[in-house]
């Protein structure tokens, strides 16, 4: 059994726990934010027997895209070296980050 860890994009969580669901996968969804742009993600946990990993790795990668976006930097109080960006830049997000872990033990109590 593998456990597969999925760090997405907030916008593409809805829409990838929805086809994870309808395709018979059960999801835990842990919301997070993220360190450069400080927006949301969304950390996913989805347990699988070992043959079901590349069916749930295509449809992460089927629906976590990746797209660019202009981000406005984030701007800390003005203290002795902490990073300051005074334009806008343009990034990518979206896509996923995705962790297959192996399960020593699983039980539904």
């Amino acid at each position: 059994m593998k456990l597969i860890v999925a760090v997405v994009q907030d916008e593409d969580a809805d829409n990838l726990v929805d086809e994870l669901v309808a395709s018979q996968y059960r999801v835990t969804r842990i919301s997070s934010t993220g360190s450069l742009l400080r927006t949301g993600n969304t950390s996913l946990l989805i347990g699988v027997e070992d043959s079901e990993v590349p069916r749930v790795l295509g449809i992460i990668s089927q629906v976590c895209r990746r797209r660019t976006q202009v981000a406005v930097p984030y701007t800390p109080a003005l203290e002795p070296g902490l990073l300051f960006l005074s334009d806008s830049f343009e990034v990518e997000v979206g896509g996923a980050v995705v962790f297959v872990l192996d399960v020593e033990r699983f039980e539904r109590l």
